[in-house]
């Protein structure tokens, strides 16, 4: 990418992203062969590595200040510190990556459970899948499923976030729609829990229905993290292997892969052609939504900065990839620039496009943890058809026209459908699977900012776009509810959600009650919540 597409696209992906009692599986494995865990390590204020504890998250909005951080360094240690806090009566809440669009974290905790030095990824010959620990961070996976045995998951592109929410929210990324979500693959989860008796424990819960702890592995197919208890790992194969063979049990990713950028200046861009792209680009994913289809193998984020946000923002921004070895990789790619660009001023600009080994390609737009950082807020919503004209023309107002708290505010508009949408959505808690995009509204601030001009600017963007369902993204028509991995309290507030549909049904659909009956089985002391957690 040039360096005015590189900044572009980083403005916008600094948003993302005792014993053991178990069933199906047997005994909780070991750690992975190698030096004995970290800690249990306790950090409180006064300690120098207080403050780096409480720093350690990329919404900088945020800053979580507990009694203590309690870093673990295996599942014996998670047990313990939950069940200490649960003793002493300290609201405890945990953290995987420090990702979290919210402050699901901080809010009200007397005690973090820090899970970064749970962080292995290998493969467990007695269950016959892979180890992803919590504190794993998604290029740690990638490498390491990678260079050790050819696979990978199709999870994110922003390398920082840690597996322990990704995952449980239903992840997904660059390979979804060829390969589907993260939890297609979850073959079990092990997760430290707390009874009634107030009494911390580990479980592993299987895929396998007849285990009686299967609704708590269903739960975390989409349920989304700080719900149900501490999930410590994650067990991945493919529920169709066959083969013993570990090279055999998790897709392959692309040998190589064929990627490009096409970039329209906001300079002749008027509103009905930004309807025009709009429209475009959501109608190639309705007609191209095929799961197994050459075509499933591209996906594309078209992000769409705010126009006076300067010349480093790079303009309206599509950076595309596509598998290389499917057959006419590039005719695909060069015709879907094509197809988004048709009869939309001004002309497209689409340089040369570049073939690259996988990860290589992975590594490059993946992100370090300092450029991930930043102040933000983010909105979430699934389109099952593209905007109408009048959405696409809020977006017109909010973006063009250089109102305050624009200027580094985004759209963006990224590829789903495909593989995501062959499984039903009883299936896993991931009840929406119809959708061919994701949409963000973002808004961004430095720490000079105290963001409220940016705050109001995005959440009137989210409200009139989705004006005619009471300002939120209410499951029905073209739009499919929102993304619990991109939580957003507003969708709770009745100063922002008008339609009379709670919260809930926006991001669970009809698979609620469920989770519910999972709350009540699995944490009836309703020890792990926050604003947007499942209500027994």
């Amino acid at each position: 990418m040039s360096e005015v597409t590189r900044r572009g696209f980083i403005g916008g992906t600094a948003a993302l992203g005792g014993g053991a009692v178990t069933a199906g599986l047997g005994p909780v494995a070991a750690q992975g062969k190698g030096a004995p865990p970290l800690g249990p390590v306790v950090v409180r204020p006064g300690d120098p590595r207080y403050e780096d504890l409480v720093v350690r998250n990329t919404n900088q909005r945020f800053r979580p200040e507990p009694e203590y951080f309690h870093v673990v360094g295996s599942t014996e240690q998670v047990v313990k510190a939950v069940g200490d806090a649960v003793r002493a009566n300290r609201r405890v809440t945990v953290r995987s990556g420090g990702h979290c669009y919210e402050n699901f974290v901080g809010d009200g905790a007397q005690v973090v459970i820090d899970m970064c030095e749970m962080s292995e990824v290998y493969f467990d010959d007695k269950r016959g899948a892979f180890v992803i620990e919590a504190g794993a961070t998604l290029m740690q996976t990638y490498r390491k499923l990678y260079l050790g045995w050819g696979v990978t998951i199709p999870g994110g592109q922003c390398g920082g976030v840690a597996a322990g929410g990704h995952i449980a929210g239903g992840g997904y990324g660059p390979l979804s729609r060829r390969d589907g979500l993260t939890v297609d693959y979850l073959h079990a989860v092990e997760v430290v829990v707390v009874d009634r008796s107030g009494r911390a424990r580990a479980v592993v819960a299987t895929r396998d229905p007849s285990d009686p702890n299967h609704d708590l592995w269903w739960a975390h197919t989409g349920g989304g993290g700080g719900n149900f208890g501490v999930v410590t790992r994650y067990f991945m194969r493919d529920p169709k292997a066959r083969s013993d063979d570990p090279r055999e049990l998790l897709p392959k990713p692309p040998a190589t892969v064929l990627s490009g950028v096409a970039i329209w200046s906001w300079d002749g861009m008027g509103k009905e052609s930004f309807r025009r792209l709009l429209r475009n680009h959501g109608e190639w994913h309705e007609r191209n939504g095929e799961p197994g289809t050459p075509e499933a193998s591209l996906w594309g984020s078209l992000l769409i900065p705010g126009s006076q946000a300067g010349p480093d923002r790079g303009g309206i921004i599509l950076p595309t990839q596509v598998d290389a070895g499917v057959p006419g990789a590039e005719r695909i790619l060069r015709d879907y620039f094509a197809a988004v660009a048709e009869g939309v001023t001004p002309k497209v600009i689409v340089p040369p496009l570049q073939r690259d080994p996988w990860f290589y390609a992975a590594r490059t737009l993946s992100l370090g943890e300092e450029a991930e950082a930043g102040r933000y807020k983010g909105k979430s919503a699934y389109l099952r058809k593209p905007f109408t004209d009048e959405q696409a023309d809020v977006a017109f107002d909010h973006l063009a026209t250089g109102e305050e708290g624009s200027a580094t505010g985004l759209l963006w508009l990224l590829s789903y459908g495909g593989q995501v949408n062959a499984v039903d959505p009883a299936a896993t808690a991931t009840a929406e699977r119809q959708s061919i995009l994701k949409v963000i509204h973002l808004a961004t601030w430095d720490q000079s900012q105290d963001g409220a001009a940016q705050l109001a600017w995005v959440r009137r963007f989210h409200s009139r776009t989705f004006a005619s369902t009471g300002g939120v993204p209410v499951p029905g028509g073209n739009c499919g509810g929102a993304y619990i991995n991109y939580p957003d309290i507003d969708h709770a507030d009745p100063e922002w959600n008008t339609s009379g549909v709670p919260w809930s049904t926006i991001y669970y659909g009809g698979n609620y009650a469920r989770l519910q009956r999972v709350k009540a089985r699995w944490d009836p002391r309703n020890v792990f919540r926050h604003a947007l957690s499942v209500r027994a």
